[in-house]
């Protein structure tokens, strides 16, 4: 009995627990007196790429956008955890506060949900059965879907930079795999990435991208991860040790990179803490 104790003390102390207590949002992720609030419209829209899906989206709008000049846009996957106001993100207060203090530049955020195959959107927004083939796929099928279906839609009503420089992209868990994925298919296009949590395994082959990285010819990318030592260990792979031989190539090929350490666990509790700091880091002249 002792010794099946040692080990399982052992066991446990190999794996860590997730610590996501200490992380607390700050002043820049609460609404401010005096701060002019953006407009959040939401949608629905069906994709020619990913034909047959359907999926919720929605568009955030920052109070000093007039129409004038093209904005800088900023794409978030699993769009209902981001947009939410009383998430662990909440990346609309945070856009008006940045803003307005001059953090970022005037932004217009798309907040999309994975598709869906169905007649309708699912009633609980993780269960879109399109997501995994979207986000963990190393194709660039999803970067064409925002290229050739999300930004025309959104660009019908409001102007859009269609400069790389002012694009960024942004996910968490497969999401964040999949915002990479978009920008290291389309450097073009996209530019700036942030990852949480990022699924950087095995699941659909993203466990190639650290020897991609050393092999490939350095792209004009900006890269910022979030990973937490307490994440998933599991049959698809190790995420801690993923998002570290990720850095480590990032910083082989002399990336614009940072990589933030935590002791948390597979969640955006330390990713929403620290998103200000992420996003002005990211958005930096």
């Amino acid at each position: 009995m002792r010794m099946l104790w040692t080990m399982a003390l052992l066991f446990v102390t190999a794996i860590g627990f997730a610590d996501d207590s200490k992380y607390k949002l700050g002043e820049d992720s609460m609404p401010q007196e005096g701060v002019p609030k953006g407009t959040v419209t939401a949608g629905v829209l069906k994709s020619k790429v990913f034909e047959g899906t359907i999926r919720q989206y929605w568009v955030y709008v920052p109070k000093q956008y007039d129409g004038s000049k093209p904005a800088s846009v900023m794409v978030f996957q699993d769009g209902h955890a981001y947009v939410a106001e009383k998430g662990q993100f909440r990346v609309t207060t945070v856009f008006d506060n940045l803003i307005l203090k001059g953090k970022m530049p005037v932004t217009i955020g798309i907040f999309l949900n994975p598709g869906h195959k169905a007649d309708d959107v699912p009633k609980e927004p993780w269960k879109s059965n399109n997501r995994s083939f979207e986000y963990d796929s190393l194709s660039d099928q999803y970067a064409r879907f925002l290229i050739e279906d999300v930004l025309p839609e959104v660009g019908k009503t409001y102007k859009l930079s269609d400069k790389a420089a002012d694009r960024a992209i942004c996910g968490i868990s497969s999401g964040g795999i999949c915002a990479f994925t978009v920008a290291w298919q389309r450097p073009d296009q996209f530019h700036k990435v942030l990852s949480h949590v990022g699924s950087f395994t095995n699941i659909r082959g993203g466990n190639v991208y650290p020897s991609l990285i050393r092999k490939t010819e350095r792209k004009e990318l900006r890269v910022f991860l979030q990973e937490g030592s307490a994440d998933l260990d599991n049959e698809h792979g190790n995420w801690w040790l993923s998002n570290l031989e990720m850095e480590a190539a990032l910083k082989f090929q002399k990336y614009d990179y940072k990589f933030v350490g935590g002791k948390g666990g597979h969640s955006g509790v330390h990713g929403g803490a620290i998103l200000p700091e992420s996003l002005e880091w990211l958005w930096r002249q």
